[in-house]
């Protein structure tokens, strides 16, 4: 033996990271089953889109069918004290659902041209690039190359007290009950390498 240590097989590969998380796709609600609950888009094509809605299950009225859809803060308090909220019944053919691509399909540099015929595709930005994170929809990859979604940011980067570039975020149900009741929410402190911003 010449008293070589072994190669370190990440330090081998340096370039070794995870993929980053699955891309919000825009697909027709008519096209789609089950709604309840659902993140949606409505608008129309060459003018516009609105979104941080949810819908509920379609409803037919004589020979249309709607959606009913509500903002995401009354959805969630919907849910949390079944209660009954308000939502405006938006013609499906307006209304789109946000479903995941393939991780790492539409990687992104900068801005680029759209089509307006459909809501864009948007592909996830590393917490460390953003311009802003604070009230952002997040995704934190876990170690086991999973997802955990329905999250709000509630700090910009720092620095944690192990030295590591963090933020922190709360689930969105508590992102939304802080505006309710106006007790801050229970956070937890991700990696800047492990968060993304949808």
């Amino acid at each position: 033996m010449t008293g070589e240590a072994f190669p370190d097989p990440l330090a081998a590969n340096s370039s070794w990271e995870l993929d980053p998380p699955r891309p919000i796709i825009p697909i027709p609600a008519i096209m789609s089953g089950n709604l309840r609950g659902k993140r949606v888009l409505i608008g129309l094509p060459g003018l516009g889109w609105r979104s941080d809605l949810r819908a509920d299950e379609k409803v037919i009225q004589g020979s249309r069918t709607y959606v009913p859809v509500m903002p995401e803060s009354e959805w969630y308090r919907a849910e949390s004290e079944k209660t009954e909220v308000f939502a405006a019944l938006v013609p499906v053919d307006r209304v789109w659902v946000e479903d995941f691509g393939i991780s790492g399909s539409s990687r992104q540099n900068g801005n680029q041209l759209v089509s307006l015929d459909e809501p864009s595709r948007r592909p996830p930005t590393s917490a460390a690039h953003a311009n802003s994170l604070t009230g952002c929809r997040a995704v934190r990859l876990l170690d086991d190359g999973g997802e955990q979604r329905d999250l709000r940011v509630t700090t910009e980067l720092y620095t944690s007290e192990s030295g590591d570039i963090c933020a922190r975020v709360a689930n969105e149900l508590e992102w939304y009950r802080w505006s309710w009741n106006g007790r801050f929410p229970q956070t937890l402190e991700v990696p800047a390498e492990l968060l993304w911003i949808e």
